[in-house]
């Protein structure tokens, strides 16, 4: 009975069970195939700012070709439109461009030479993905208008209007059944409206009536990436410009690591790719054949900040959002390029010259320290014990190139109440407990060096197994599980800037996260509710009616094992720490973490709060 019970649950694999999707049902079924991760509008990556990106880069390609300086960008709600003033659609062709896929003037190098939008997919991914989409385009005093709901043609009308200049408007509302609670950031649309005047000079961007043009390239994202946390130039970056290759760079001594941007015909590619790396070995040989010292690549980049864009005739991506380039053909006639006009350079300015070369010594020399810092760290660690006494591990660890290990997550606490809490009722298997002793050190103003002299940090990074960056790392999440006071939002602020300032793609790949736990226990003889706010408190106490008991939590060692353990378990609530590049994000934390105290002393008490006693 039980086989038979059995053949009767199996699953029938026929004819009947393969699908043929049209193209506009698959984007719907499958929206992270072309727009990368949907998100909620809080990360700049988020899909609403793909969608627009879609639209702008043909925009973009107009006024590359030629036609139209201005673009006007108008966001209200999360109500899109873009105007530009190129040749616009022909309008023969306007529902096929923003409905059919694979269809598009871009195949054609006689239209669109240096285009980004080259799989006929981008605006069609825009128009599917709407709850609405309208598309205008102007040619000639005549105009054709098309208007669309989720990707399915509604109705299109055709007219004169002889004073509307030629080009294309078009308006799109993200479909909030594929794209639910999205709301646009202005300051991530800013942010791309800037580079995006950064990578094409002239250019007049519109949004919301501000203007973002920019006169000098990529020289203008460089000097603005180094405003942001007031590092000064070593000297002044230099800067190569071409129709088909930008590159610009300078060191700083208050940087550490480097910072660069690249692009391709104009969009950003945030994973590099070959005109990056090749830019890099470029650099690195014109320094090498002008000093004659040999040093390696992590010497000359070593505070380097620089941007390389290039525009190329048939640019390969990886992916649908373009996040790498991978037209590895190019690559060596691009290294001689930059090795070529960066000799050049070098000669005619030797002043500048001499000053990489001795940045260079100066970071070789640091490097070199560094292991014997690092190898003095690791006979130390040795020495104390095999096992790290901080941390109370978990049986198993996460392994990103072998799929393993997901759900498994490490507690950053503070003091031995909170560990112990944690420690009793955490789950073996999946959560490790790392306990810091005290506040740890701010590290904003000081070299990687720190790391491996200080011994809690140094624990940490090997507990981590992120010394040489995040493919070991052992855990999926890192959760700091500090209290809800004042000291613990200062040590949650001060091991945040740790991992920005030296293990920053820890951040950047979202596995650092904050826990939240319960202020609040609010209860009756019949039932128990925990608050995260003081607002779910008056909610509970509403619904409990009466006047039930009220707890204050102060601290995580104040709450019993066993209550805890409903808080690190299923219904846990953690907030990811969001990343943010360093011309947001380090003009932040170079406010509140910097040795600016005079500054921020001003600040607190100008914005300070006083209760008015009644």
């Amino acid at each position: 009975m039980g086989l038979g019970m059995a053949e009767g649950t199996k699953h029938v694999y026929d004819e009947s069970k393969i699908k043929t999707l049209s193209s506009l049902e698959h984007i719907r079924l499958r929206p992270g195939m072309y727009i990368g991760r949907l998100g909620n509008g809080s990360h700049p990556d988020d899909g609403c700012y793909i969608l627009l990106k879609e639209v702008i880069d043909n925009a973009v390609d107009e006024y590359i070709m030629g036609y139209g300086r201005q673009i006007d960008i108008r966001i209200e709600g999360n109500r899109v439109a873009v105007r530009d003033y190129g040749r616009g659609i022909p309008l023969g062709k306007v529902i096929d461009c923003v409905s059919t896929i694979n269809t598009g003037a871009k195949y054609n190098d006689d239209v669109f030479q240096f285009s980004v939008g080259l799989n006929g997919v981008g605006t069609k991914a825009v128009n599917a993905l709407s709850r609405e989409f309208i598309v205008r385009s102007y040619r000639g005093g005549e105009f054709v208008e098309a208007i669309f709901k989720q990707g399915r043609l509604q109705r299109q009308k055709r007219g004169q209007n002889p004073k509307e200049p030629d080009g294309t408007y078009i308006e799109f509302e993200p479909d909030p059944d594929l794209l639910p609670g999205t709301e646009y950031k202005i300051e991530h649309v800013e942010h791309r409206l800037r580079h995006y005047s950064y990578l094409n000079t002239g250019l007049r961007l519109v949004f919301n009536g501000k203007i973002f043009q920019s006169r000098l390239g990529l020289l203008d994202l460089v000097m603005e990436d180094l405003r942001a946390d007031a590092s000064e130039p070593l000297y002044p970056p230099l800067h190569y410009a071409t129709k088909m290759l930008e590159f610009c760079f300078t060191h700083s001594n208050s940087r550490y690591g480097e910072t660069f941007y690249s692009y391709v015909n104009g969009t950003y590619t945030a994973d590099g790719g070959t005109h990056l790396s090749a830019f890099r070995e470029g650099l690195l040989k014109a320094v090498n054949e002008y000093s004659r010292k040999g040093f390696d690549g992590d010497d000359v980049r070593e505070g380097i900040v620089g941007a390389v864009a290039i525009r190329l005739k048939d640019p390969v991506f990886e992916s649908q959002t373009k996040n790498k380039l991978g037209n590895t053909e190019i690559r060596s006639d691009l290294v001689n390029k930059v090795r070529e006009e960066l000799l050049q350079f070098f000669s005619r300015n030797k002043a500048i010259a001499d000053q990489i070369v001795a940045k260079a010594d100066d970071s070789r020399q640091l490097r070199k320290e560094l292991q014997e810092v690092k190898k003095l760290a690791r006979e130390r660690a040795k020495a104390v014990a095999l096992r790290i006494p901080q941390l109370k591990d978990c049986r198993l660890h996460y392994d990103r190139a072998k799929g393993k290990g997901e759900g498994t997550m490490i507690f950053i606490c503070e003091g031995q109440s909170a560990a112990g809490s944690i420690t009793s009722c955490r789950d073996v298997n999946r959560q490790a407990v790392f306990v810091l002793k005290g506040k740890p050190l701010n590290v904003w103003d000081l070299k990687r060096d720190v790391v491996y002299r200080n011994d809690e940090m140094y624990n940490l990074m090997q507990s981590l197994n992120i010394e040489s960056g995040i493919d070991g790392l052992r855990y999926e999440k890192v959760i700091l599980a500090t209290d809800a006071d004042v000291d613990g939002l200062h040590i949650r602020n001060l091991m945040i800037t740790f991992f920005f300032r030296f293990f920053d793609q820890l951040v950047q790949h979202g596995h650092l996260y904050i826990l939240e736990t319960p202020l609040f226990r609010v209860r009756n003889k019949e039932r128990t509710i925990y608050c995260y706010s003081e607002t779910e408190r008056d909610e509970a106490v509403t619904v409990l009616g009466g006047k039930p008991e009220i707890t204050r939590f102060k601290g995580l060692g104040e709450i019993s094992p066993a209550e805890f353990k409903q808080f690190i378990g299923d219904s846990m609530r953690l907030t990811r720490v969001e990343y943010a590049p360093r011309p947001e994000a380090g003009s932040i934390l170079a406010f509140y973490m910097g040795k600016n105290t005079p500054e921020r002393k001003d600040y607190i008490m100008e914005h300070l709060i006083v209760p008015v006693e009644e």
